[in-house]
């Protein structure tokens, strides 16, 4: 694992390119580059354990990672995707498990640093929230259509619908429920 803080011109130029950090100013670039740790993330390799303490924020510079909870597919992250705000948002668990599906570079930031970066660059703030919403609409909208599948139809189409993806495991819709907590509405 090689880490290294972000500070020389192509590194700030690297973050530029970022849809993030797109809006930053170089001042802005030049804080988050001090705050930010570059890590080499081996294929396989797991960033986040659903259930564990949320210790970091990660930002995929190179790479793809696929996000899972209960064993099921949640999603798939590519360069400039972002995760692990929640659980240091609300100090809390992480809500999946993060596993590197090709060497990656990430960006990583602790929770002091998370916090610092927050509070001195609205802007990427601004945009963590904005993702914050695109997924719980997006979770929403799941759910909605799981419960209209009934609890004998098979979810394939909900993972192929949002993001040309089948899921990797194909749960019923009964399972799917037990997992969102929503056991009694398939009854």
């Amino acid at each position: 694992m090689i880490d290294f803080r972000l500070r020389t011109n192509q590194h700030l130029g690297r973050l530029r390119e970022m849809e993030l950090f797109s809006d930053c100013s170089r001042a802005e670039l030049s804080r988050i580059g001090s705050l930010t740790t570059a890590t080499r993330v081996e294929q396989g390799s797991v960033l986040a354990r659903e259930g564990s303490r949320g210790l970091e924020f990660f930002v995929i510079a190179e790479g793809t990672a696929t996000a899972s909870r209960h064993g099921l597919w949640l999603a798939s992250f590519g360069p400039g995707s972002f995760f692990g705000e929640v659980a240091l948002l609300d100090r809390s668990c992480r809500t999946a498990t993060v596993v590197a599906d090709t060497v990656m570079s990430v960006l990583v930031l602790s929770r002091v640093e998370f916090n610092s970066l927050l509070d001195s660059v609205p802007s990427v703030a601004q945009k963590i929230l904005a993702e914050m919403g695109l997924r719980l609409r997006h979770t929403g909208a799941l759910v909605a259509e799981v419960s209209s599948l009934g609890p004998s139809r098979s979810a394939v189409s909900v993972g192929a619908a949002n993001s040309g993806v089948a899921p990797r495991q194909t749960p019923v819709v009964a399972e799917v429920f037990r997992h969102v907590g929503a056991e009694s509405a398939s009854r």
